[in-house]
């Protein structure tokens, strides 16, 4: 039903009021019903369209299309005086145009459906009354109440209410998130039960909906390379083409042979066999959650031999916390070890900090504020508090200061972070990181999928390091790295010839992600940093969602092949062998044009459909 709402949609009726006048007219000439001048006419009247295109694609994009191949023709069979042969390749001709374009609306449409479209308007909760107010008129700030079936206008945090929202149309996940309190919410998705009243944080363009529209409808200005490619072997073809036209005509001079192989000659289905399959795949990974923001990332992911991770917040879950504290210096306690350390990482805002500070919170220790406070990158943090020097780091960062640390890590799983007072180690915080679900079978996946290389990189030491790639199956990892050391090792491996892919968090790991061959990015939901710094953008903290975007990719690179090699070289290559041995006439070329058309639409529209 979608598909004949979008092909007889008001913005063609131009198109089918030319085939209609086109092909009526043929009929009644050949019936002898009108004259000679009415049929030119029709002629000329479904004709102008092509003539207008392929004088605006020659002045204006310096391209030649089939437009021009058939106006060509049109014109050669009037001239031979063929003339119901030239309006009926005319009016088949149209028939193939209106496929192609309403095809790509198709596609472009099937993006606009996935993601939906954000409510106009929306209930202002103020000064106790409720009121229906334009989404323009809102301020960051101003609370909206939004109820069940509703959609959220805007982004937010919820302050009052609870519920159960649909996220599927930005993060591509089938369970409902339950809302409450203090709970993210974003414009665009829709609350199926209970009700909500949220205070918002981001309107308009800001949002993550509008920049994830804006995203998909620049991605489908982007070319891929191979679509680049086809375009410049068309633009070497047509010069060739014209030559062998001429010849045949100077040998033969027989104008339906001509006029036919015009038609088979126009390499209108090159430019065609691309732009669908990226339109169309670009939409099917949107619907799943993942933001590819243009063709030529589709094809470099497909290519890709080696994929780099990040460890912390890619394949463990990034939200460490302490699990054992061990007091190495008798003249502190267990609470007085966590006490300073939550001193000294008091103005940190690395995750082990955060850990750290979290965990003293809990045990209800207070701590005081540091008068001085320095972060070592890579390393730790220094501090100062009530005279009292304060490191705490890891063991690197320990023996550069000549703090002698003799105890063994007994729990591989941990990450060791060393506290010296005074220079004198006191005791050791250990916190653990789990690793993300999934992981082992998203490492297999990608193997599979013909990924030859798979590398970890981490600052964590060498032991947390090995046990970690050898519970997902990474037999390649590099551990102690600074931030500095990840672009180095990816720069490494591109010069070793390596396609390089690099998942991170989008933020830490920017220039290395923007350093390799494309970057991905995971759970960029609300995360400006990410969205900007990577290729391709998981809206969720999935890592199924990265083989996912493999398989697409690589589905739609086949298909751009499959398209450009069956639905235009082979049907090509047949029609010209048969014209040139006459068993094709301009007729028959033309209604077999229709042909590699509607392959390359079936063919590239069904990536929004199957099973991949």
């Amino acid at each position: 039903m979608k598909f004949v709402k979008t092909f007889f949609s008001r913005q063609f009726l131009w198109e089918i009021v030319r085939i209609v006048t086109v092909g009526i007219a043929s009929l009644l000439y050949h019936l002898e019903v009108i004259s000679l001048p009415i049929l030119l006419a029709a002629m000329a009247f479904g004709l102008y369209s092509l003539v207008k295109i392929a004088i605006l694609d020659i002045v204006k994009d310096r391209k030649i299309g089939t437009e021009l191949f058939i106006s060509i023709a049109v014109v050669i069979s009037v001239i031979g005086q063929e003339y119901l042969a030239g309006a009926v390749v005319l009016m088949i001709i149209l028939i193939a145009e209106y496929i192609a374009s309403a095809s790509g609306e198709r596609a472009r449409q099937s993006i606009k459906e996935l993601i939906g479209s954000v409510p106009n308007t929306a209930i202002l909760k103020k000064d106790g009354k409720e009121q229906t107010v334009n989404i323009k008129d809102l301020k960051v700030g101003d609370i909206v109440l939004v109820r069940a079936g509703e959609k959220i206008p805007v982004d937010g945090i919820v302050i009052e209410g609870s519920g159960s929202v649909n996220q599927a149309p930005i993060t591509g996940e089938s369970v409902p998130q339950e809302k409450e309190a203090g709970s993210d919410v974003f414009a665009g998705t829709i609350i199926e039960l209970g009700a909500l009243d949220i205070q918002m944080t981001k309107a308009g363009t800001d949002t993550v909906f509008s920049r994830i529209i804006t995203l998909v409808e620049e991605a489908e200005s982007q070319q891929a390379p191979i679509e680049k490619l086809t375009d410049k072997v068309a633009s070497y073809l047509i010069p060739v083409v014209f030559i062998f036209v001429g010849a045949v005509y100077f040998f033969t001079r027989d104008v339906k042979l001509v006029i036919a192989l015009l038609i088979f000659t126009s390499p209108a289905e090159l430019g065609l066999a691309t732009p669908l399959v990226t339109i169309a795949a670009i939409a099917r990974a949107a619907r799943e959650g993942i933001l590819v923001k243009g063709g030529r990332f589709l094809e470099e992911l497909a290519k890709v031999t080696t994929i780099v991770f990040d460890k912390t917040g890619t394949l463990t879950i990034g939200s460490p916390s302490v699990n054992l504290i061990s007091v190495i210096n008798d003249d502190y306690t267990e609470e007085e070890v966590l006490q300073m350390a939550a001193v000294a990482d008091r103005r940190s805002s690395h995750p082990l900090a955060k850990a750290i500070l979290d965990f003293a919170k809990e045990k209800n220790i207070v701590f005081g504020e540091p008068s001085q406070f320095d972060v070592i990158k890579g390393r730790g943090v220094s501090a100062l508090f009530e005279s009292k020097k304060l490191l705490l780091g890891n063991k690197v960062f320990m023996l550069e200061n000549d703090i002698a640390v003799s105890e063994k890590i007994s729990n591989e799983t941990n990450t060791a972070i060393f506290l010296a007072i005074d220079n004198i180690l006191a005791g050791i915080i250990y916190i653990s990181d789990s690793i993300r679900p999934g992981a082992k079978e998203m490492i297999a996946g990608l193997r599979k999928s013909g990924v030859t290389n798979i590398v970890m990189l981490t600052g964590d030491n060498e032991v947390t390091a090995k046990h970690v790639s050898d519970q997902i199956g990474i037999t390649d990892y590099r551990a102690n790295l600074l931030p500095e050391d990840k672009i180095r090792i990816v720069r490494e491996l591109q010069s070793n010839g390596e396609r390089i892919a690099m998942v991170g968090d989008g933020i830490n790991d920017a220039p290395a992600l923007v350093q390799a061959n494309i970057g991905i990015a995971m759970g960029a939901i609300g995360t400006e940093a990410a969205m900007e710094a990577a290729d391709i953008v998981l809206m969720q903290d999935k890592l199924e969602k990265i083989d996912r975007a493999r398989a697409i990719s690589k589905r739609a690179y086949r298909t751009i092949k499959e398209n450009i090699i069956a639905g235009v070289g082979v049907v090509h290559v047949i029609g010209i062998t048969l014209v040139l041995l006459k068993i094709l006439g301009p007729v028959e070329a033309a209604i077999i044009h229709l042909l590699p058309d509607t392959l390359v639409f079936i063919n590239s529209i069904k990536l929004l459909k199957i099973k991949i």
